[in-house]
């Protein structure tokens, strides 16, 4: 089994609030592999939108990102992808 692990800081203004926290979600759901997100102390399945934003994560906090199966390596991109492109917001 593939097991991959990044991050990326949050550098949309408001961090994950609602709306980057579901497209965050729904990236992650379109990937067979398991998908955690660890800020802090704090764990989440990255296909949960309220654990997702009960991570409490904001701008320039970095969000680690550890993917396990098949497609890991794609999600993982995917993901980091998306943070990077700022949540398409700006």
């Amino acid at each position: 089994m593939v097991v991959v692990e990044s991050s990326a800081v949050i550098t949309n203004s408001v961090g994950l609030h609602a709306r980057p926290a579901r497209l965050l979600v729904q990236t992650a759901a379109q990937y067979r592999s398991q998908i955690r997100l660890q800020f802090g102390e704090k764990t989440a399945n990255a296909k949960s939108i309220v654990g997702v934003l009960k991570l409490g994560v904001s701008c320039g906090d970095t969000l680690a990102f550890r993917a396990e199966g098949e497609d890991a390596e794609e999600a993982l991109k995917a993901l980091v992808d998306l943070v990077e492109r700022k949540f398409d917001e700006e």
